[in-house]
C-alpha cells in the first residue's frame, strides 16, 4: 500500500475535524456546555477521546467555534431573504420554513444553550450579543415595514411584530426540539398573526 501523500492526509484531517464538529454540536445543543465532556463527543464521534485534542484544545474552543458558525449562518440565512424575488410576505413565508426546517434543530438548540446556559465561555457570549435578537430584529425591520406599506403584513408596531414573531419561532424549535413528537404547524397558519384580517 502506497504512503499517503500530503493531498491525501489534509483531506482526513478535515474529514476528522468535521467529524468531531458534528459530534461536539449534538452532544452540546443536547447538554449544554458544562453538561458536555470531551470525552462524550469522542465517543459520540466514534473516536478516541485523545483524538478530539489532536483538532480542538479545550472544550471551550470547539463549543466556540460551532456557536460562531451558528450565529453567523442565521444571521446570513435572514440576510438572505433580501435577495429572493417576491413580496414581503413571499419572503417571510420562506424565512419561515428555513428556520423550523429540522436540519437547523441542533444549531438553533446551540444557540439557546450559549444563550442561557451557565459556564459559557467569554468568547461565546459576545458573539452571542454581536448576534442578538436585537440584531434580527433590526435586519427585518426593512421587510416588516414594506409588507405594511403593501397591506400584506398587519400594522402595528413592526419591532414588536417581529420579536413575537421570533419568540414564537423560538419557542416552536425548543418545544419540538425537547419533546420529539410536537407537531410543528405550517408555515401559513403561523404567519396568519402577521396578516390582516
Amino acid at each position: 500500500m502506497a504512503p499517503l501523500n500530503d493531498e491525501q492526509l489534509h483531506q482526513i484531517r478535515d474529514e476528522r475535524r468535521e467529524q468531531i464538529r458534528r459530534a461536539g454540536l449534538k452532544v452540546f445543543a443536547r447538554r449544554g456546555i458544562l453538561g458536555t465532556k470531551m470525552s462524550m463527543i469522542a465517543s459520540e464521534a466514534g473516536i478516541s477521546h485523545g483524538l478530539v485534542y489532536h483538532y480542538f484544545k479545550s472544550k471551550d474552543e470547539l463549543f466556540i467555534s460551532l456557536v460562531e458558525e451558528a450565529v453567523v449562518s442565521a444571521a446570513e440565512a435572514v440576510q438572505s431573504i433580501y435577495s429572493i424575488p417576491g413580496t414581503p410576505m413571499e419572503k417571510l413565508r420562506l424565512l419561515t420554513a428555513e428556520i423550523l426546517d429540522p436540519g437547523g434543530t441542533e444549531y438553533f438548540l446551540l444557540i439557546h444553550q450559549a444563550r442561557t446556559s451557565d459556564g459559557v465561555p467569554e468568547q461565546a457570549k459576545e458573539l452571542i450579543a454581536t448576534y442578538s435578537m436585537r440584531s434580527f430584529i433590526d435586519t427585518l425591520i426593512p421587510l416588516f415595514t414594506e409588507g405594511q406599506r403593501t397591506g400584506e403584513i398587519v400594522s402595528g408596531n413592526p419591532e414588536d411584530l417581529i420579536a413575537s414573531y421570533l419568540s414564537i419561532l423560538s419557542g416552536l424549535m425548543v418545544l419540538h426540539a425537547k419533546e420529539g413528537e410536537y407537531r410543528i404547524p405550517e408555515t401559513a397558519l403561523l404567519l396568519r398573526m402577521l396578516t390582516p384580517p
